[in-house]
């Protein structure tokens, strides 16, 4: 089994809880640097590699150390969001492996930087989308390739997750959430179920986004929320240029599109709204439901609500059956583990990821291209094509190998 010498880079929440539920668990991988820009994240870090392997890493606040050292082979990026373009590419230059956690991108020019990057050097890079290895999506993706939902015309996605502690107590926590919502208006987080619908309506195969709109309600959640909550903060004083609800439309080659939903200042459940509209039927994730043509009770459907379950037996991706075979672990229901797994095992083979470069440039993009339609009324903006017109061919000629 080969074994990897790891550097972890971003020790927040995300990076910590990653470190502990899937990277300290693998036999296939050594860490040997930890990084966090607050010295005591890193030493936390430290400490726990040495707990659970025994070999105490070189901890730091400064990423390039980690970078550029002979005993770090890959690295993984779990740092604030307008750093993981930059680490990225750093991380090319060097000639270092690299997955990095999702966000979206600060500028379309950044992830141009991305692809010149790995055009330039060819060293490999993947996305860590979670959501792409969720059970109950890759199922729909085997249903929707077997047919089952006739020709797909459209599908929604969103992350609708109510963050409001998590941005209002930013700077206690120090989350980069807040200084984000304090002046970016835009789909901050557009990945997770975006990723899933990239790969179902087989993007740069054949198909890719043309263009995209976007609106923001007013913002009124979190200031209500400090208010309430934190009357002595100064916050309560300050305005939140993030709106409350961010709706953004894409248009794709194909004739399909898709509306993606933005939710988290306002109290609400959880809910990523993964839905699959096609010719002879849908799936829906917030009841759980699979509703095919010539199915009864359209107008009482919510007697059927969670009957996607029935079609496990059936439609089970091979991912998932193979992993419940051998014991769900990770963190995120085991996607954690899954995008990790496919990460490292992908490497070590030598063979493309399911996400590509050009993938993770078109994803990250949405996040600039909202925050200028949103800013110029809503208008429809014009996605880059960053394959440079190799979405033409079927056979993905963007070096991807779909799930």
């Amino acid at each position: 089994m080969k074994e990897w010498k790891a550097g972890v880079i971003g020790l927040g929440a995300r990076g910590s809880s990653m470190l502990k539920s899937v990277l300290l668990k693998r036999e296939d991988l050594h860490i040997t640097a930890v990084c966090d820009l607050y010295e005591d994240r890193a030493a936390d870090a430290a400490a726990m590699v040495r707990e659970k392997k025994g070999n105490l890493p070189f901890s730091t606040t400064d990423a390039e150390a980690v970078i550029t050292r002979d005993d770090v082979e890959i690295v993984f990026i779990f740092a604030a969001w307008e750093a993981h373009i930059p680490l990225t590419v750093r991380c090319m230059e060097a000639g270092k492996p690299v997955a990095v956690e999702v966000a979206g991108a600060y500028s379309v020019d950044q992830c141009f930087d991305l692809v010149r990057a790995y055009e330039r050097t060819k060293t490999p890079v993947f996305f860590l989308e979670n959501c792409c290895f969720g059970r109950r999506e890759l199922m729909v993706l085997n249903m929707a390739r077997q047919g089952v939902f006739g020709e797909i015309v459209h599908c929604d996605g969103g992350y609708c997750h109510d963050l409001r502690d998590e941005v209002a107590y930013g700077e206690k926590n120090r989350h980069y959430r807040l200084r984000n919502y304090l002046v970016r208006n835009c789909e901050n987080y557009p990945t997770h179920q975006l990723g899933p619908i990239f790969m179902l309506l087989d993007m740069h195969r054949g198909n890719r986004f043309l263009t995209l709109q976007s609106v923001a309600s007013k913002s009124a959640g979190l200031h209500e929320f400090i208010r309430n909550n934190m009357p002595e903060d100064p916050l309560c004083n300050a305005h939140f240029a993030q709106g409350d609800i961010i709706t953004t439309i894409i248009k794709c080659a194909g004739g399909q599109t898709i509306r993606l939903t933005l939710d988290t200042t306002l109290p609400r459940y959880y809910s990523r709204h993964y839905t699959v509209h096609g010719t002879k039927g849908m799936y829906e994730e917030q009841t759980d439901s699979v509703f095919l043509d010539g199915d009864p009770d359209h107008t009482e459907w919510h007697k059927h609500w969670g009957n996607a379950k029935d079609y496990e037996e059936k439609y089970e991706h091979s991912i998932w059956r193979d992993f419940l075979k051998d014991g769900v672990r990770g963190g995120h229901g085991g996607k954690d583990w899954l995008v990790c797994e496919h990460f490292v095992s992908r490497l070590t083979e030598g063979k493309p990821f399911c996400l590509s470069v050009y993938d993770m440039a078109v994803l990250m993009c949405v996040t600039a291209l909202s925050e200028k339609s949103i800013a110029l009324g809503g208008v429809p903006v014009d996605f880059p094509d960053f394959t440079n017109g190799r979405w033409t061919l079927p056979d993905g000629a963007a070096e991807t190998d779909r799930l």
